[in-house]
């Protein structure tokens, strides 16, 4: 099982190009389901969950092919299959998004309830209720849903509680549904615009995306698509903590600024400059040991629970006491035992974990445990006096191109140690 070495110590200084944003890719990978005719999505980071969606897709008949700079090209004019399979589902809750696009276009689905990063109870009820919502017959056996429909008429889909992935599965099935769907209390993060806007070049009828209600009038088909992605906000959260945890300089490129307002902010109490572009943004910490900040987790536009870890492990060398509150997935604080390996000092309390900053880390043998965990400790390893390493890195490549790279490219210390 591959693993990571950090030697810690050196500020990253430079310019990183940042990559597609991984939770909209696989999405807007999953609505070239709609449409027989072809799409072509360019941007795709070459990640583990980007290589499984394809996998799928494949499975179920769709044509695929990688061009140059891991453009994506698909064809879904040929479905030979309604079936995700467990083996192919059992790695990636986002699996699940396959279920409204295949049901919409063909009438029936039947998809293997999904695995992913054990951070908490996701559950997919949201899902098949709006699909219920939306006259489809749905019924769970076996460990599968199957999910049945002629085709889908258009309702009034009130969530119970925000799901990026329940609005998105409605989403999309409601582009092919018979008259006009409203969702109300619908996810409004950029990954959800994005798809929006992805299937609005295919010539669906959307409106109110980016707020808490939007409204789609259904068409009988959708056409092909020629789309790029939006870049990853948390990737390029990430390397700009890494900057503020050592005292550096980054510069991240190919960015977009402008959906992460609450990361910045934060960003900024901690002491660190911050200067933005149309498409770049700049972090200066001028050698300075960051201060400490208080986060509460919130669905968009509040602080990314996808940042929480980073964060977390950027109040460990910070200056005071930092306290952050994880208020949407109840169990995302497996990285603090990890951490306090390294001699941080944190305690938890229920779904808050107050971190007093230490002067030193010191270097250990780490596990990862899920996708942004893995990420903070990677960040600890930075700071941490001596070698840090990092195992189960499965995980970080479902959701960090070259990592290592990239960071290597900054001045950091750290490579892949073979399996």
């Amino acid at each position: 099982m591959a693993r990571i070495q950090i030697t810690g110590g050196n500020p990253l200084n430079g310019t990183v190009e940042v990559s597609g944003a991984k939770n909209a890719v696989l999405p807007i990978l999953m609505a070239s389901l709609l449409t027989g005719r072809s799409c072509r999505l360019t941007g795709v980071p070459h990640l583990k969950d980007v290589t499984t969606t394809i996998e799928l897709l494949g499975h179920l008949g769709v044509d695929v092919s990688l061009g140059d700079d891991f453009a994506v090209s698909l064809d879904a004019g040929d479905l030979r299959e309604h079936i995700a399979p467990y083996e192919l589902v059992k790695t990636m809750r986002a699996s699940i998004l396959v279920l409204g696009p295949l049901l919409a276009r063909t009438g029936h689905a039947q998809v293997s309830l999904p695995g992913g990063c054990a951070i908490g109870a996701r559950p997919v009820n949201l899902h098949l209720d709006g699909l219920s919502a939306l006259g489809a017959e749905i019924s769970v056996e076996g460990g599968y849903i199957h999910a049945r429909a002629k085709r889908l008429r258009g309702a009034r889909v009130v969530l119970d509680m925000v799901t990026v992935t329940g609005t998105e599965n409605i989403l999309m099935a409601a582009t092919l549904a018979e008259g006009t769907t409203i969702i109300e209390n619908a996810a409004q993060e950029p990954e959800v615009v994005d798809l929006a806007e992805c299937l609005i070049a295919m010539g669906a009828e959307i409106k109110g995306h980016g707020s808490n209600t939007i409204t789609v009038h259904g068409k009988p088909e959708l056409d092909g698509f020629d789309y790029r992605v939006v870049p990853d906000r948390i990737e390029a959260g990430t390397f700009l903590v890494g900057a503020a945890m050592t005292g550096g300089r980054v510069k991240a490129i190919q960015a977009a600024p402008q959906t992460m307002d609450a990361i910045l902010a934060k960003l900024e109490d901690t002491g660190a400059e911050i200067n933005t572009g149309p498409d770049w943004i700049e972090l200066d910490m001028k050698g300075k040991r960051p201060r400490a900040v208080d986060i509460a987790t919130a669905p968009y536009p509040g602080f990314p629970t996808d940042m929480q870890a980073q964060f977390t492990a950027l109040n460990t060398i910070a200056e005071g006491t930092g306290v952050v509150r994880e208020n949407v997935f109840e169990n995302r604080f497996m990285h603090v035992q990890e951490l306090q390996r390294l001699g941080a000092d944190l305690r938890v309390e229920g779904n808050t974990v107050i971190v007093r900053g230490v002067p030193r880390l010191t270097g250990a043998p780490l596990m990862a445990t899920d996708l942004r965990a893995s990420a903070c400790l990677v960040l600890a390893g930075l700071v941490a006096h001596g070698d840090t390493i990092v195992d189960r890195v499965y995980h970080i490549d479902r959701g960090y191109e070259n990592i290592e790279e990239k960071l290597g490219q900054l001045g950091a210390r750290i490579r892949r140690l073979p399996n």
